[in-house]
């Protein structure tokens, strides 16, 4: 059996009100997928009721930590459960931010642009979709330039909000705009392996938006965005050789804020496999 090196990085709890299952469970399957250790990273509290239906409330952020610290004591020696959190950038909610994340002691931020939201929807949204893809890859660059967030979810993620309209040549060149901002920032990108279940059933970000990160020497962390157990590490394999197709020889997990690279043949080699519960993700 080979060393764990990997972790979970992308992990809901039942108190976003769209997930199942409490951190000991997710922490279960992780040990089972041949994990070093599983983030816990629940959509962070906003104020004004910000999205209140899709993530915890002010209030409840204590019964989130509490949640977190029982499934790291549980399976100290076994496996790192370590805190982390999911935060949406929005302009103007910048201050919100740095407040919250400087007030806890948090080891991975994960940084969300969510273009689904009714408060994003209102702002942002526009008839014309490549307008709004336009858009949204500029606010995606805002939100690593703000340096609140050690890594960017999901990163193309607006193509999943008018998918018949999806054409990324169209775009290219803004998406290659973002990325150079980006880069500059030295902020990681996620390959998040849940899009194969949504509406158009790629990986997040695509193939080509991957080969263009990787010209650029953007770090690429792996995450399954888990909203149930079964989904801990799911498609990993899948994501580690899209990733080596697409030049990578590196994949990164975060520590205490801190990447640390691993080489994607012993990250693949890890790996303990499991036949995949069937179902989409959330």
């Amino acid at each position: 059996m080979h060393e764990p090196v990997l972790y979970e990085s992308h992990s809901h709890t039942p108190l976003c009100k769209h997930a199942i299952g409490d951190p000991e469970v997710y922490a279960a399957q992780a040990l089972e997928r041949g994990l070093k250790g599983l983030i816990v990273t629940c959509h962070n509290p906003m104020p004004d009721g910000f999205s209140s239906a899709v993530r915890m409330l002010p209030e409840q952020f204590d019964d989130y930590l509490a949640l977190v610290e029982r499934a790291r004591v549980a399976y100290a020696g076994r496996l790192d459960v370590c805190l982390g959190i999911e935060a949406d950038y929005f302009e103007g909610y910048e201050p919100w931010l740095e407040q919250q994340l400087a007030a806890t002691d948090f080891q991975y931020v994960l940084g969300s642009v969510h273009p689904q939201l009714g408060e994003y929807r209102k702002r942002y949204g526009n008839v014309d979709p490549v307008v709004e893809y336009r858009t949204y890859f500029d606010n995606l660059a805002k939100s690593a330039e703000t340096r609140l967030f050690d890594c960017l979810a999901h990163p193309d993620l607006i193509k999943n909000v008018a998918p018949d309209a999806w054409d990324p040549e169209v775009i290219m060149d803004d998406i290659r705009r973002a990325l150079d901002r980006i880069a500059v920032t030295g902020v990681a990108m996620e390959l998040n392996t849940s899009g194969l279940y949504k509406r158009i059933e790629e990986m997040n970000p695509f193939p080509a938006m991957l080969v263009e990160m990787k010209e650029r020497g953007i770090r690429v962390v792996l995450g399954a965005d888990a909203h149930t157990p079964y989904r801990v590490a799911d498609d990993y394999e899948l994501g580690l050789d899209l990733l080596m197709e697409c030049g990578f020889s590196e994949v990164h997990v975060f520590k205490g804020r801190t990447s640390s690279a691993i080489d994607m043949t012993v990250a693949r080699a890890s790996l303990i496999p499991l036949y995949s519960a069937p179902g989409a993700s959330a």
